[in-house]
């Protein structure tokens, strides 16, 4: 038996009028409408409740278990099923994308960047650094070509040995940069850099931008 029905159960053993025969609906209709009309202010010791009949208690003990029901179950109904209100203003941890620069990167090695090797890239983005802290950048991107998406992008900044061989980027807090990256890492020898028009130009049509 559930809770609902127990307490069902439990009302209908507490009604007094539950042994009574059922009246029948003018006759309770005619009761209900003598109930509102009537002005209880006129009502003399011997016109009173003594000389009600049984049907008139049926009737207020009828209503008078209904009510109680009602509230029963409003309070079981609220109790069974609690609710966790959402916490305002509540964060979620950034989602960061980590890269890295090929250290092992040597002389020689660069070809001069276009559209099909740089549509390979597995990550392609548009962004901002916002904070250079040792070796360790952080860019905000703004927009993603390839890959995504993320809150922030990691990378750590390269050598100033791989900025002169392989043209890796040199990262400045505040500014601008088109970044490409394949297998985690940073691609070099120009297909990466400080943002311009030329180098736009080279991802939107690699990346159909």
């Amino acid at each position: 038996m559930s809770d609902h029905d127990d307490l069902f159960a439990r009302v209908r053993a507490a009604d007094p009028a539950a042994s009574l025969p059922p009246a029948g609906p003018d006759r309770v209709s005619r009761l209900l409408e003598d109930a509102m009309s009537h002005d209880e202010l006129t009502e003399s010791r011997d016109t009173g409740p003594r000389h009600r009949s049984p049907l008139t208690w049926v009737v207020a003990a009828a209503a008078v278990v209904l009510i109680a029901a009602a509230g029963v179950f409003a309070l079981a109904g609220r109790g069974s099923s609690p609710t966790t209100p959402p916490v305002a203003g509540e964060e979620r941890e950034p989602v960061v994308l980590a890269l890295s620069v090929p250290e092992g990167a040597g002389a020689g090695r660069c070809m001069v960047p276009n559209a099909e090797v740089l549509g390979g890239a597995s990550v392609a983005f548009d962004g901002e650094v916002v904070e250079v802290t040792g070796s360790q950048v952080t860019l905000v991107p703004s927009d993603f070509y390839a890959g995504g998406p993320a809150d922030e992008v990691s990378v750590d900044q390269a050598s100033a040995s791989m900025q002169d061989l392989v043209g890796a980027v040199p990262f400045e807090e505040g500014q601008r940069y088109l970044v490409a990256a394949d297998a985690g890492e940073v691609m070099v020898c120009g297909f990466s850099g400080a943002y311009d028009a030329q180098l736009a130009d080279l991802y939107a049509e690699a990346f159909g931008g």
